[in-house]
């Protein structure tokens, strides 16, 4: 019955996930707020994406209003990181950014926040871990569902773990419910593959890993009833929302997926499918534009709901209707 209340009580979510035509409430635009820098810094490949201070994330999204985007999704970079063994997460830096956000924008837009620890941990990957090199579940699930508790306390619309550690999705709801922020809806990465495509992402973020790779807990690509069956335990942990991830290359996944938990599924375009449009633009191989676009059309023909895109600031320009 929440799930439902939250789904159908939230204007910006029935936007986001509406069945009827294609506009920029469907698009979620990424945004980097990094502690410390003095200057914003170009991310290779995502043209038009910086890594942003607190004031410039605010006129980056001033900017975006104007340009009609109203949902964003926020990842928060802290300047210093949690050690291999340690287990305090300092929040501050991510709160202060959701703060300012929503101090300054009211409720102009939907503001959901990246839930994870890759971009806070010393070692690189979404999780802490055993001093035997084991991942630590319990400590990680209480990391995740104390960011988001914080994350919701401090502003933010809607919480999007993206981690992949099993439970995180039963162990948020819980933890948002017995804060009272049983309206917090969760848009979880509940099928998420161990890419190739993330590269300029984990740049941006200052998440890449400093040992080994993310298999040991994201799904492997070869593996079609993996990828299913780990968006039906997110719904059936309480999941508002489920996403595919990377977009193009999970598109045979997200009909199933819709039709087996009857949620809005949607797809992120990743930072290696966005930067390939780029390339090709340099390259003199595309129109940028159009290539973008129609990336756009072909997901939502797939069955995307919803798309997270490093583009969605130029859906207005290409023509993309505001509703």
């Amino acid at each position: 019955m929440k799930r439902l209340q939250r789904l159908r009580q939230n204007v910006h979510i029935r936007d986001l996930t509406s069945q009827i035509g294609f506009t920029v409430n469907h698009l979620i635009q990424p945004l980097f707020a990094v502690e410390g820098i003095k200057h914003d810094g170009e991310i290779e490949g995502l043209k038009g994406t910086k890594r942003l201070s607190i004031t410039s994330t605010l006129k980056q999204i001033e900017s975006d209003l104007n340009n009609g985007v109203t949902q964003f999704i926020l990842f928060g970079v802290p300047a210093i990181k949690m050690g291999e063994t340690d287990y305090f997460y300092n929040h501050d830096f991510t709160t202060k950014v959701i703060s300012e956000i929503r101090e300054k924008f009211g409720r102009a837009l939907h503001l959901w926040v990246d839930t994870c620890l890759c971009s806070v941990t010393s070692h690189g990957h979404c999780c802490v871990f055993h001093q035997n090199g084991q991942i630590h579940s319990e400590k990680t699930l209480d990391l995740l569902s104390q960011s988001a508790l914080k994350f919701t306390q401090a502003g933010a619309d809607g919480i999007s773990p993206s981690d992949m550690m099993d439970g995180r999705v039963k162990a948020i709801r819980e933890t948002l419910d017995a804060g009272n922020y049983l309206m917090t809806p969760i848009m979880s990465y509940s099928t998420k593959f161990a890419s190739q495509l993330y590269g300029p992402f984990r740049n941006a973020a200052s998440s890449a890993p400093q040992f080994g790779d993310r298999t040991q807990y994201q799904i492997d690509v070869r593996n079609r009833q993996d990828a299913i069956s780990s968006s039906i335990r997110c719904a059936e942990e309480g999941a508002d929302l489920l996403m595919v991830k990377p977009a193009m290359p999970s598109l045979d996944l997200i009909q199933p997926i819709a039709e087996k938990t009857n949620l809005p599924v949607g797809a992120y375009q990743v930072s290696g499918e966005y930067a390939g449009l780029v390339a090709l633009e340099k390259a003199g191989l595309i129109d940028f534009n159009k290539g973008l676009l129609e990336t756009w059309y072909v997901l939502k023909r797939g069955g995307a709901q919803f798309i997270i895109t490093y583009g969605a600031r130029y859906a207005k320009s290409l023509g993309v209707g505001l509703k």
